[in-house]
């Protein structure tokens, strides 16, 4: 089973930030895979389904980004997940706005909810993709990541959550060194 995590904060005030694109990432894979996402578990709001024929969980973690990871060790725990077969989406300040890199392990950055994931599981060697959202000219980082795109940025962060959940089902069929090759450029 693979488990596809898309990292954000709970709450209405946080929908269509920059923070939550790993959220609207797995609402597009959801909706391509007629996946429903409405169960409460794991400390998570998940759905079940298949992608290329392989079972998945869609994993939207509520305790917020920085606790990211005990959400996630729950479900690996719990379903004895390998880790390979994790994937994680989450927004990066150093990629620009419409750009995604595709890696198959790696530090956390500066991401806190990637901290969390990687002390919680005591490993980084898991697939993620990373959604560019910038970084910001001025201001608090934080005002930052939890404000919403400008409409200039509207089709591009689109075109690149379309992109990223198209990757996901990529990688399930073909692989992450694929994945890489085909996405990464």
């Amino acid at each position: 089973m693979y488990v596809i995590v898309g990292l954000g904060n709970p709450g209405k005030e946080y929908n269509k930030t920059r923070h939550n694109v790993g959220f609207d990432v797995i609402d597009k894979i959801a909706e391509n895979n007629n996946i429903d996402i409405n169960k409460v578990k794991h400390k998570a709001v998940i759905g079940q389904g298949r992608i290329n024929n392989e079972k998945v969980m869609l994993v939207k973690p509520i305790t917020y980004m920085n606790l990211s990871g005990r959400s996630l060790k729950e479900i690996v725990d719990y379903y004895k997940v390998d880790i390979s077969k994790i994937i994680v989406i989450y927004d990066d300040i150093d990629t620009e706005v419409g750009k995604m890199r595709i890696r198959m392990k790696g530090s956390a950055g500066t991401h806190n909810g990637m901290k969390s994931i990687i002390y919680e599981l005591v490993s980084d060697k898991f697939p993620r993709i990373r959604i560019g959202i910038g970084k910001p000219e001025y201001g608090k980082l934080a005002d930052f990541v939890l404000g919403k795109f400008s409409k200039e940025q509207q089709p591009l962060i689109e075109e690149i959550i379309d992109k990223a959940a198209d990757s996901v089902e990529f990688i399930i069929k073909d692989g992450i060194d694929l994945a890489m090759n085909r996405y990464n450029g």
